[in-house]
């Protein structure tokens, strides 16, 4: 899993780089982030220690998603493209994992917040088959901050390009892709990439969300 990591934010930072002031302030697929906050919480991961996210999380007033999401945007902040471009770059190679995170999470959290910059930008960056099935796997499996078993109840996920399927009913089928964005709240971005009768049901759904939709 380190050789994706590794790769994945290599691949990123290369992204980055190349593009403009413009681009930076765009909207993520991460709800209420631009690509700026998305570079940001990527560098962050790396760096984390026990006592420093205790400290935020405090400072948050005790809740994780306000920790993650206060701290990303006072880095994003504070850091110029370059700056935040460099660490996330500086981060391949790490085999730190911020406190309290799994390998298998931290390789999802790439994963996904590379589409997060990349599809709104329409740009196209290719997941890994294997680790992206892997991914959903454990997106498929948790509970908090995705809730999918919950969210995505009463369909059944088909990946039509690698062996992985998930839960019963009309089948949603597309990309382990754009499922693993459909199980980590991007509904918009992904359900545009998938067919099958289970689509109109999450459609009709989606007017009446239950939680989790771009969660980070």
């Amino acid at each position: 899993m380190w050789r994706v990591i590794d790769a994945e934010r290599t691949g990123v930072a290369e992204l980055l780089a190349g593009l403009t002031d413009e681009q930076w302030e765009r909207p993520s697929l991460c709800a209420g982030w631009r690509v700026r906050e998305v570079a940001a919480h990527l560098g962050i991961g790396p760096r984390a220690r026990l006592g420093w996210v205790l400290v935020e999380t405090v400072r948050a007033g005790g809740g994780f998603n306000r920790m993650v999401d206060r701290t990303a945007r006072r880095e994003a902040a504070r850091r110029s493209p370059e700056q935040l471009t460099a660490e996330l770059r500086e981060a391949s190679g790490s085999r730190h994992l911020a406190p309290g995170q799994k390998l298998g999470y931290a390789m999802l959290d790439i994963l996904v917040h590379g589409q997060d910059i990349a599809v709104p930008l329409g740009l196209d960056r290719a997941m890994p088959l294997e680790a992206a099935r892997g991914s959903a796997e454990i997106a498929w499996r948790i509970g908090f901050p995705f809730h999918a078993r919950r969210r995505l109840r009463g369909v059944r996920l088909a990946a039509t390009d690698v062996d992985w399927t998930a839960g019963d009913g009309p089948e949603v089928a597309g990309p382990i892709a754009a499922l693993l964005l459909l199980l980590t709240g991007r509904d918009g971005a992904a359900l545009a990439r998938l067919d099958g009768p289970g689509v109109a049901v999450l459609d009709g759904a989606r007017s009446h969300p239950s939680g989790g939709a771009g969660s980070r």
